[in-house]
C-alpha cells in the first residue's frame, strides 16, 4: 500500500501492432500476466498508451513504472551505432514514448522495473549500448530465443552477491525464461550488471544510487522461479513508499 493507505499505482507500457491480424485498425496489446503479478503484489496496474505529449500527466498519476518487452528493437542510432543489423525491427512511436516516460520516471526517482526489451531500453537511456544480435556477436551463445514454451525455463543465471537483485531474491542462481536476440553491452554510467548467463550475456542491470532501478532480461511475470515473485513484490513495495 502507498503511504496514504491506497495501493501504489503501477504504470505498465503497452505494446502496439499495425492494422491486420487481430483488428483492422492499429491496436495496443498487453499480456494479462503483466497486470496479474502487479495486482497480486498489491499494486494497481494501469496501462499506458503511447502519447509522448502526455508523459507529464502520466507521471503525476503513477508511483512506479514497468517498461515491458516486445518483438521489436531500439534503433541502434539512439546509442550511437553506425550500422543496423539486418535482424533489427523498430516500433518508433513506442520507443519515443517509452524513452520519454522512462526519462521522466528516472528524473523523479520513481521505482522502475525494465523487463526484457525494457531492460535494454533502460541501459540505453542511461547511456549504454546493446549487442544487436547475440548469435552473431557471441561465440557459443546459449539459445536466448528459447525453443520451448515461455512458461518454462530456458536457462539459469548467476546473480552477483551484494546487489539489489541478490538482496531481493536471496539467491545466487535462478532459472529464467529467455525470449530475446539482443542484450546490454556497454553499461551506462552508474549502471552495474547484477546477473549473467553462462555465456556471459548480461541478464540483469541495476543502478545502486537510485531507490529502485532494476532491469531483467527475462520475464518474471511468468513466475517460473520463486525469485520472480520476489522481484515484483519488492518493486511494488518500493512504489508504495513513493511520496
Amino acid at each position: 500500500m502507498a503511504r496514504d493507505g491506497t495501493p501504489p499505482v503501477i504504470g505498465i507500457t503497452l505494446d502496439a501492432e499495425p492494422a491486420g491480424g487481430y483488428a483492422k485498425l492499429p491496436w495496443y496489446a498487453l499480456r494479462e500476466n503483466y497486470c496479474e503479478v502487479v495486482a497480486r503484489a498489491g499494486g494497481l496496474p494501469v496501462a499506458l498508451p503511447h502519447e509522448p505529449d502526455r508523459v507529464t500527466e502520466y507521471l503525476a498519476l503513477i508511483d512506479g513504472l514497468v517498461v515491458t518487452g516486445g518483438a521489436f528493437d531500439i534503433d541502434p542510432a539512439l546509442y550511437g551505432a553506425a550500422e543496423r543489423h539486418p535482424s533489427v525491427t523498430l516500433k518508433e512511436k513506442r520507443t519515443r514514448f517509452e524513452w520519454a516516460i522512462l526519462e521522466g520516471a528516472l528524473a523523479r526517482d520513481l521505482p522502475v522495473l525494465g523487463i526484457c526489451g525494457g531492460q535494454q531500453l533502460l541501459n540505453v537511456v542511461l547511456g549504454g549500448t546493446l549487442v544487436q544480435h547475440i548469435p552473431d556477436a557471441i561465440a557459443g551463445a546459449l539459445e536466448h530465443e528459447q525453443p520451448n514454451a515461455r512458461t518454462e525455463p530456458g536457462h539459469e543465471i548467476a546473480i552477483r552477491p551484494g546487489t539489489l537483485l541478490y538482496r531481493i531474491t536471496g539467491k545466487r542462481r535462478m532459472a529464467v525464461n529467455s525470449a530475446h536476440h539482443q542484450a546490454a553491452d556497454r553499461l551506462g554510467p552508474g549502471v552495474v550488471a547484477s546477473a549473467h548467463a553462462e555465456d556471459g550475456v548480461i541478464e540483469a542491470i541495476e543502478v545502486p544510487a537510485r531507490r529502485f532501478c532494476l532491469g531483467v532480461q527475462w520475464h518474471p511475470e511468468y513466475r517460473i522461479d520463486p525469485g520472480d515473485d520476489a522481484i515484483i513484490e519488492a518493486f511494488v513495495k518500493a512504489a508504495g513508499e513513493t511520496g
